[in-house]
């Protein structure tokens, strides 16, 4: 087998770095490749791959040479085919409709500006329709693990492929889960962004409304940063939204931005009668109420509201929105077409107008009962799949075990959700079980924060290789731009300003010290009481202080309420580190008492209630 076997974006950096010809590692790559492998539907051949290194060559010489400037530099990747790539024909699962593409999607261009490489368009279930991998005239894409067992779908291919460790990441896309549900039964990372968050622009809608491209990856640092590459705004694409400055922060916890602490579970959790999946979940409940440092708080909760939501996308009429992206060809190949999906999307025909509008409004109220549900709720946390079930029955019974499959992912577009599928552990019958984690709109990175915590305590082998997970290193990106400011008086924890900090969103990151070259006063004639906080040359001490983050857009309005003689300036802490922070003009000093012998304000209050 070939060396690149299970290598991470950090394998293949550190190879060219250390001198690795791209031309001989994606030679032998594709040269080990099982020529009869129903997770591709086409691979790049000989002369694609010529032209793709002499790109390489170009993208190089175009940054004289600095990798770093290339953060893909030669890094191999797969598609789903329903993702238009310059080169390859695009089917979505279904030959009768391939057209060949004169330029990339947007998400691909992204990726080959940074240097990677596309190798192969993946199998999927018919124009994305079906969360099993099954329903394509490509054949069935088996389990990693277990031939006999689904892949999940419809992104089968792009994660049969990274969970064998073909490639590090593949694009997936995810409407009702194909994103998620295939990661979870292929023991991967699958990132559900926000709608919105990558450009659709190239991409074959199954519900354009709703749709997202997705990221399969053997590790959640692979799959964050091939989400940073993606994330950028395409005005040209109707449905992109820009990043907002600021998430709102009066808006539910599940919305506002913030750490996961809550996190909502299903109180009477479906596994429709598969028992290994359930010893799977409660295994893992376990392990994430004792998650180091301060564990993790789960909240069983009634999800018949989410649930209702998720109905809507199959028994409603959004199944029109999939009518739409294909209605020309259905009308014309009828017969080309898988005969399920066919059955699913010909559906369309039973809802009207008026129905579109009643269920548009039905899911408003919906999500506002949700909302209020989960007003005091960080996130949420579900089985990924409630079962894993095998070919054979699937086939035998399509809808049914398809819709099972989405019980816990259908509703999250709908409520306009992110949501980040993780490996949680193995069945006792040796399959791969995962949980999603899913809290709001941009809070993306939130989700991330929380799950490199779960995979660092519990590493789990990366996909289905037996390489070991390394470790997940933080992100340095907040979901939404951050400032931290050092506060040392009436803004500290439990003191009458404090509410000024947390009614815009901020968070205590932590209680330190100044570096000792301060001096505190407890200013007269403030209400309430205030200290001010002045640098000095000579005679300096260390002061209690706590570090507070909020949203950068909520800086200005917190700067606007601090009243002379203060200010914000640059307040240095005891390891060295510069931040914003509280300081003093030093002609208020003046006949200010001198409280530094109580090591900071709060001392010094409780000293003069105890008087």
């Amino acid at each position: 087998m070939h060396s690149t076997l299970g290598w991470t974006l950090s394998d293949w950096q550190r190879a060219y770095k250390d001198g690795a010809s791209p031309r001989a590692l994606l030679g032998e790559l594709l040269d080990a490749l099982p020529a009869d492998d129903p997770a591709w539907i086409a691979r790049l051949d000989d002369d694609q791959l010529s032209a793709a290194l002499d790109g390489l060559e170009r993208a190089l010489a175009s940054v004289e040479g600095d990798l770093d400037r290339l953060p893909l530099f030669g890094v191999p990747f797969a598609a789903k085919d329903n993702v238009d790539a310059a080169g390859f024909d695009t089917t979505a699962g279904c030959p009768a409709f391939a057209y060949t593409p004169t330029r990339d999607a947007t998400v691909i261009a992204h990726l080959r500006a940074a240097g990677a490489v596309l190798i192969g368009k993946t199998n999927l279930d018919q124009f994305a329709t079906g969360l099993v991998g099954t329903r394509s005239p490509y054949g069935a894409v088996p389990n990693a693990f277990k031939p006999e067992v689904v892949s999940g779908g419809s992104s089968s291919g792009s994660a049969s492929v990274v969970a064998r460790g073909l490639v590090p990441f593949a694009l997936g896309t995810d409407t009702a889960g194909s994103g998620r549900v295939p990661a979870g039964l292929n023991n991967l990372v699958g990132l559900k962004p926000t709608r919105g968050w990558f450009s659709l622009r190239g991409v074959v809608p199954a519900c354009q409304s709703l749709d997202c491209v997705s990221v399969f990856a053997l590790t959640l640092n692979d799959a964050a940063d091939v989400a940073e590459v993606l994330g950028q705004y395409d005005p040209m694409d109707a449905f992109c939204r820009p990043a907002p400055e600021a998430l709102p922060a009066h808006a539910p916890a599940l919305r506002r931005p913030g750490p996961l602490r809550r996190l909502a579970i299903p109180e009477r959790p479906e596994f429709f009668g598969d028992t290994q999946a359930e010893g799977a979940w409660n295994a893992a409940l376990a392990q994430w109420r004792t998650l180091a440092p301060d564990g993790v708080e789960l909240v069983p909760m009634d999800f018949e509201p989410l649930l209702a939501l998720a109905s809507l996308l199959y028994d409603g009429p959004w199944v029109a929105e999939r009518h739409a992206a294909v209605a020309p060809f259905l009308a014309s190949h009828a017969e080309a077409m898988d005969p399920t999906v066919r059955q699913i999307i010909a559906g369309a025909d039973r809802f009207t107008a008026t129905d579109t509008f009643l269920a548009q409004y039905r899911r408003e109220e919906i999500v506002r009962q949700m909302d209020i549900l989960l007003a005091d709720i960080d996130g949420l946390m579900v089985p990924t799949a409630p079962t894993a079930p095998t070919i054979a029955a699937v086939n035998a019974d399509p809808v049914t075990l398809n819709s099972q499959l989405g019980t816990y992912t259908n509703f999250v577009n709908l409520a306009d959700l992110s949501a980040l599928a993780i490996p949680a552990g193995f069945r006792a019958d040796g399959l791969p079980f995962g949980v999603t984690l899913i809290s709001g709109a941009w809070k993306d990175r939130s989700l991330q924060a929380l799950a490199r915590r779960w995979l660092n305590a519990h590493p789990a082998p990366l996909g289905a290789t037996d390489r070991p997970r390394p470790s997940e290193a933080a992100s340095p990106k907040p979901d939404v731009p951050m400032v931290q400011v050092a506060v040392v008086g009436a803004h500290l924890s439990g003191m009458p300003l404090n509410h000024q900090l947390t009614e815009r969103s901020a968070r205590l990151l932590e209680q330190t010290t100044s570096a000792p070259a301060y001096r505190l006063y407890a200013l007269p004639n403030t209400t309430p009481p205030k200290p001010g906080l002045q640098r000095v040359a000579q005679n300096g001490a260390s002061v209690i202080l706590e570090v507070w983050e909020l949203p950068a857009a909520a800086f200005g309005s917190f700067v606007d309420l601090v009243p002379a003689p203060l200010g914000i300036g640059s307040v240095e802490l005891a390891d060295g580190r510069w931040v914003n922070g509280f300081i003093c003009e030093g002609l208020a000093i003046a006949g200010a008492r001198d409280v530094t012998e109580y090591g900071g304000w709060r001392a010094f209050v409780k000293a003069g209630a105890e008087e």
